[in-house]
């Protein structure tokens, strides 16, 4: 039976969160890998994860889609897009907690839902409301401390924000499932990632294959990062868009909080106050979708 639509289901809270508590304790992975090449680590990300995401759809009998989308000269151009993107975006993530900078990326995840509503305003013409309006003024405030105080913009959260929120906005335009997407990013990706992989082991310089440590580590890569993908699509199914708006924040206060008590950063004068201004930004913006879960509980109840 088909859930209803606009209806938070219970499996649907149980996909997303379990999805977001994986991606927050990512960084403790990630960081077991820190003595590799970044670039290492994310094809490895790749070529692990076809593996993964095509079994899924072999058992799920969802190949038709894929099948389709790969006769598509259309739907490949805007997947190898997202699939650019993704990539971008999982490199910097594996450099920034690679050489100590998780509460950037922490920043960075903050800020991303905010940033989608800007996109939203000057992409699709999406009008703001005041409660938005208000949010991101107050996060912009925060990445100008941040800048003022280190003489240079925080690249790092502002590379993860951008790649990953034009990700988001494209990856709704591809006309495919999220989990036959997901698998034909991987597989796009998956040439290049070849590429480099083989061309490290011709040289003697790659990892795999050498240590067992690295090895079973780097096969891991897969499953840590199909897995969280493709539980967060089915959740997502299941769940109101205004439950998901409140979820995504769990995992970025993980990764806060990994990276101060357990990798031990330093949490400078411009970032005391920068922080509370993101919280204070998402608390002002999360005050309609807290209004619309209470409404939609009081129609449901």
């Amino acid at each position: 039976m088909t859930p209803l639509e606009n209806r938070d289901t219970p499996q649907g809270l149980a996909f997303a969160v379990s999805a977001y508590v994986m991606w927050g304790f990512l960084p403790l992975y990630l960081k077991l890998l820190d003595h590799l090449p970044p670039a290492e680590v994310v094809a490895h990300r790749v070529i692990w994860s076809v593996p993964v995401a095509g079994l899924l759809l072999l058992i799920l009998r969802r190949t038709r889609d894929l099948k389709a989308a790969l006769k598509s000269p259309r739907t490949m151009a805007m997947a190898c897009l997202t699939a650019a993107l993704i990539s971008i975006n999982w490199g910097i993530y594996v450099w920034a907690i690679s050489t100590g900078q998780t509460l950037d990326a922490a920043l960075g995840y903050y800020i991303n839902p905010l940033f989608s509503v800007f996109l939203g305003s000057v992409l699709l013409r999406e009008r703001l409301s005041r409660y938005q309006l208000l949010a991101i003024s107050i996060a912009a405030l925060a990445v100008l401390i941040l800048a003022v105080q280190a003489g240079s913009l925080p690249w790092v959260a502002l590379a993860l924000m951008f790649s990953w929120g034009f990700y988001a906005f494209f990856k709704k335009s591809l006309p495919i499932g999220p989990n036959q997407g997901f698998l034909l990013e991987a597989l796009i990706l998956l040439i290049p990632g070849l590429g480099y992989v083989g061309y490290l082991m011709a040289t003697g310089t790659g990892h795999f294959g050498v240590g067992g440590f690295d090895t079973a580590m780097l096969l891991g890569c897969g499953v840590v990062t199909a897995v969280p993908l493709i539980v967060y699509a089915n959740g997502a199914k299941l769940l109101r868009l205004t439950t998901i708006g409140i979820l995504q924040y769990i995992a970025p206060t993980m990764i806060f909080a990994i990276a101060v008590f357990v990798f031990g950063e330093e949490i400078d004068p411009a970032r005391r106050i920068a922080f509370p201004l993101i919280w204070l930004a998402l608390v002002v913006y999360s005050i309609p979708m807290v209004k619309q879960m209470r409404q939609g509980a009081v129609h449901t109840g």
